[in-house]
C-alpha cells in the first residue's frame, strides 16, 4: 500500500518488491547534495569570449525561482537555469544570462553564491544537461535490506514530491482550476487550501483566507515565505479581479501551475498502465521513445531506445498504446487537450510532449549511510527513496 500523499500527487504502486529500508532524509540541507552534469560538448563551449555569461549557482536553504529572483531584484541580473532545484538541499546548478554583454565576477549572500565560469555564443538550455549527481544521506535507515536493490534501473520515472509541494499538494489543483477557466476557484485554492502535512500557523492564516471579507484584515499576519500568496492578496484587495491576481505572480511559477497539472495526470497514467500489465520497461513496435541522444522517434528495434510516455497538452495525439488510460483521466478530471492552450493566459499554454517511462540511474553505490548515484534530467532523486526507504510517512521521513 502506498501513502495517501502518493495518491495525492497520482502515484498508487511501488515498483519494486524490495521491503523499505525506512530511515529519513534531509534533517538539514548538507544531507542532500544535489549537482547539474552538463554534456561534455556543452562545457567545450564556454569559454573566455561570447555573447551570454554562464555562471555556477551554488545555494542552500532557498530554491532556485527564490534565488533568481532575488539576483534579479538586488542586482540586476536576468538569469535562466537549466533545472529547478530544491530549497532543502545543497545544490549546485548553472544558469546563464539572458542578455548580452552584462556580467558580475562572484556574487556571495549567505544563502547562495553566484561564480562566473565563461561565455557562450547561445544561451545554454536545459538540453545542454544531461542530468544531476546526487550524494544523499539515509539517517536510521536498515542498509541490509538496500544490498540487493538491484533494481535501480527499473523504476518507473514517475514526477517527485516537490512537483506539487510536499507539505501541500496544491499545485496541480491551481493548474486544473487555471486551465478550467475557473480563475476565482485557482486564487481561492491557492490562499486557502489547507494540508495535514502543513505548519499549524500556516493552516490557521488558510482557513481565515477561505471567507473574502478577510483579506484586508488577514494580509500583514501572511508569514513571509508565503510570497506568492501575498502578491494576489495584495491584488484582490486593490480590485479583485482574480485573473488580473493570477497574471500577477511571475511567470514561471504559473506555468508551473499547468505543468503540475500535466504531471499529475501523467503519474496517474503510469500508475495505471503498469497495475494494468502493460510493458513499461521495453518499448513496443508503434511506441514512441527517446534514443542515445535524447531525440524522439518511433521505436525501431534498437536497444539504446527508451520508452516515453505522452505529456498531455494542446497537441496531444491519441495515437498511443496509453491513451486509454489517459482518456479515462481526463475525463475524469473533465479535461480536454484542447484546453491546455489558455486563450485568456496564453504565456501557461502547454503544448505537451514525453518524458521517459523508466528512471535512467548510472553508477549506484553506498556508502552507508549515504547512497550516491546519477539520474539523467528531469529524474527525481526523491522517486529513486521512496522506492528504496518505502517511508509509510513521507512527509516525516524528509520527502
Amino acid at each position: 500500500m502506498v501513502p495517501n500523499l502518493d495518491k495525492l500527487i497520482g502515484i498508487s504502486t511501488y515498483c519494486t518488491k524490495t521491503e523499505g529500508t525506512g530511515g529519513k532524509i534531509k534533517s538539514t540541507p548538507d544531507q542532500f547534495f544535489v549537482s547539474e552534469i552538463l554534456r561534455e560538448k556543452s562545457l567545450g563551449k564556454i569559454s573566455s569570449s561570447g555573447s551570454y555569461t554562464v555562471y555556477k549557482l551554488k545555494k542552500q536553504g532557498i530554491d532556485t525561482n527564490h534565488a533568481l529572483s532575488d539576483i534579479f531584484t538586488k542586482y540586476g541580473l536576468r538569469l535562466k537555469a537549466l533545472g529547478l532545484k530544491d530549497a532543502n538541499a545543497t545544490t549546485e546548478q548553472y544558469v546563464c544570462d539572458m542578455t548580452t554583454g552584462r556580467s558580475t565576477d562572484t556574487l556571495v549572500t549567505n544563502r547562495y553564491t553566484l561564480e562566473k565560469i565563461g561565455l557562450v555564443q547561445k544561451p545554454l538550455t536545459k538540453k545542454d544537461m544531461v542530468g544531476n549527481h546526487f550524494k544523499i544521506k539515509i539517517e536510521d535507515a536498515n542498509f541490509s535490506k538496500v544490498i540487493q536493490f538491484a533494481d535501480h534501473e527499473k523504476i518507473l520515472n514517475f514526477f517527485g514530491y516537490q512537483r506539487f509541494g510536499s507539505k501541500r499538494p496544491v499545485s496541480h489543483l491551481i493548474g486544473k482550476a487555471i486551465l478550467q477557466r475557473n480563475f476565482d476557484h485557482a486564487v481561492e485554492t491557492l490562499l486557502s487550501f489547507t494540508s495535514e502535512y502543513d505548519l499549524p500557523h500556516n493552516n490557521k492564516i488558510r482557513n481565515m483566507l477561505k471567507d473574502k471579507s478577510n483579506y484586508s484584515k488577514v494580509f500583514d499576519q501572511v508569514p513571509p515565505q508565503m510570497d506568492i500568496e501575498k502578491i494576489v492578496l495584495d491584488e484582490m484587495i486593490n480590485h479583485g479581479d482574480a485573473l488580473k491576481a493570477l497574471r500577477a505572480i511571475p511567470i514561471q511559477l504559473r506555468r508551473f501551475f499547468v505543468e503540475a497539472f500535466q504531471s499529475f495526470v501523467y503519474n496517474q497514467t503510469v500508475s495505471k498502465a503498469y497495475e494494468f500489465g502493460e510493458d513499461m520497461m521495453q518499448p513496443q513496435q508503434g511506441d514512441v521513445c527517446f534514443d542515445k541522444d535524447d531525440n524522439l522517434g518511433r521505436y525501431q528495434n534498437d536497444p539504446m531506445q527508451r520508452l516515453a510516455i505522452p505529456l498531455v497538452g494542446y497537441s496531444y495525439s491519441k495515437k498511443n498504446r496509453f491513451d486509454n488510460f489517459i482518456s479515462q483521466i481526463l475525463t475524469e478530471q473533465q479535461i480536454t487537450p484542447k484546453e491546455f492552450f489558455i486563450k485568456e493566459m496564453q504565456e501557461a499554454s502547454e503544448e505537451g510532449g514525453f518524458r521517459q517511462a523508466v528512471i535512467s540511474c548510472h553508477d549506484f553505490v553506498i556508502k552507508e549511510p549515504y547512497v550516491d548515484f546519477t539520474l539523467s534530467r528531469g529524474s527525481y532523486a526523491t522517486i529513486l527513496l521512496r522506492e528504496i526507504i518505502k517511508p509509510s510517512d513521507p512527509v516525516a521521513a524528509g520527502f
